[in-house]
């Protein structure tokens, strides 16, 4: 889940800066009482204060989630939001509360995370984060109108490790080590270049591809650390994007629906919201899964990193699904108010909304996470939730992942989002990206559109299935290398 938090700031003498105007976003992850402090007009720089605080947190001795925050900002006259660069040295932003801020090369955004162990719910106030706004070209003047809006988005990270792909099992098209069909492929590296194909232990697979080529040494493989999305984009989410850009770039972004529990509409300013904000955001093409991506600085998920984030180094069980077990109950019906936030599962021990459960389309992110949840079995079970604790990976929307069965998913570098979209709204600046040929879904749907086998973590059905145009199943979940 993600908020946003959006205010705006009269620039005035002597470096103060006085609030005009709030705006609140959607539940679960919350940002607020954002301010600005210590403007210094000869080193171009000024601090972002918020308070941030989210639940269902945990840390644990090698996984933990956190808070992917950056910040836009809008200079005065202009239709253009900005993505803020924020300092890259950890010694300019003020961590509170316990927590622990990593900064990023590039300065797009901060992970955000409690620095000891803990389960529940954290809070840190007076969050400070340093803009460097001269290196955005801009300089403040006595006077500007300026809004700033600050966005947090929840992450899993993903330690490095070995880890296995294929389960096996019986799945269509999974992954194994040629000739065994049940001998999972061991990933045993980040950066040495993997052969495909009919030679003793390379890597193989029988369908959906083009069972050839070489994974590349710079193709994302999921061997190194990561941060992956906890969860699906929600609808609260995706609304935030869209009031974030202009006119011209929502025409290819936005779709018009009331099907399948999509709710996001615009009013006659053409603001955009959803009244089921907490819902995963169906609706959504290849293009607009990356264009969100990239205007969040994150960046595609492979198919590789899906298998990793399901299974992490566990030894595989044939046939699992991302819980690590063959067991699914599927949703038969939600209890409580729909599209509230708070709706609950209603089928006892139900962990997964695949294959027509019977809601008619997506569920709330996190519907079935369990109190306290861990990585141990039962709890998995339960939340159905991956190794690490990233959810709905089985079932919901279909994961859409880069692929591996064609050249152009296998040209894939693992380049980052700026935070910068072109005129149309559409992803640039990453020419490795792939169009939508070189993308295809992993993890099964909600949809009746095929058996609950489709959500096995091994299953590549539709590993080489192009939608670029919307779809009433899917949708994409960003990644970003650990820093």
């Amino acid at each position: 889940m993600a908020l946003k938090k959006t205010v705006r700031w009269l620039v005035a003498g002597g470096g103060g800066l006085l609030l005009l105007m709030g705006e609140a976003g959607a539940n679960g992850i919350t940002v607020t009482n954002i301010g600005m402090t210590g403007k210094n007009e000869d080193l171009k720089i000024a601090n972002v204060v918020f308070d941030l605080s989210w639940n269902n947190s945990f840390r644990n001795a090698d996984n933990w989630d956190a808070a992917w925050v950056f910040v836009k900002f809008r200079a005065p006259g202009s239709n253009n939001w900005q993505h803020a660069t924020l300092s890259t040295n950890s010694a300019d932003h003020k961590a509170t509360g316990g927590s622990t801020i990593k900064t990023v090369p590039d300065g797009k955004g901060v992970f955000i995370y409690n620095s000891a162990s803990i389960t529940g719910t954290v809070s840190y106030p007076l969050t400070k984060l340093q803009w460097n706004y001269g290196s955005n070209g801009y300089t403040f003047t006595k006077g500007d109108l300026i809004e700033v809006s600050v966005h947090a988005i929840e992450m899993v990270y993903i330690p490095e490790c070995a880890f296995m792909l294929g389960s096996g099992g019986s799945e269509a098209g999974h992954f194994y080590q040629y000739p065994d069909t049940n001998q999972p492929y061991l990933m045993v590296s980040e950066t040495n270049a993997i052969p495909v194909g009919t030679t003793n232990g390379w890597l193989y697979y029988d369908n959906y591809g083009d069972k050839t080529g070489v994974i590349s040494n710079a193709f994302p493989k999921g061997y190194a650390a990561f941060y992956c999305m906890k969860y699906e984009v929600s609808q609260g989410q995706y609304a935030d994007f869209l009031n974030k850009l202009t006119a011209a770039q929502t025409t290819a972004r936005f779709t018009s629906s009331s099907s399948y529990r999509y709710t996001i509409s615009k009013d006659t300013t053409n603001y955009y919201s959803a009244s089921a904000p907490d819902r995963a955001c169906s609706m959504l093409g290849w293009a607009d899964g990356i264009a969100y991506a990239d205007w969040a600085a994150l960046r595609p998920m492979t198919e590789l990193e899906f298998e990793k984030a399901c299974r992490g180094p566990a030894n595989p069980v044939p046939n699992e699904y991302a819980w690590g077990t063959t067991s699914i109950t599927n949703l038969a019906a939600e209890a409580g108010t729909p599209g509230s936030g708070t709706e609950t599962v209603s089928t006892a021990g139900a962990n997964c909304n695949s294959a027509n459960g019977g809601v008619g389309g997506p569920t709330r992110v996190g519907l079935f996470a369990a109190t306290n949840a861990s990585r141990l079995n039962v709890s998995r079970q339960l939340s159905g939730a991956g190794y690490y604790g990233v959810m709905e990976l089985s079932g919901n929307l279909w994961e859409r992942v880069v692929t591996v069965g064609n050249a152009t998913g296998r040209a894939f570098r693992g380049s980052l989002g700026d935070g910068v979209l072109g005129p149309t709204g559409a992803a640039t600046g990453n020419t490795d990206w792939p169009t939508g040929t070189g993308s295809g879904m992993r993890g099964g749907n909600w949809s009746w559109e095929g058996p609950v086998t489709y959500a096995r973590i091994s299953d590549r059905t539709y590993a080489l299935t192009v939608l670029d145009g919307d779809a009433h199943y899917s949708l994409g979940r960003a990644v970003r290398q650990a820093p």
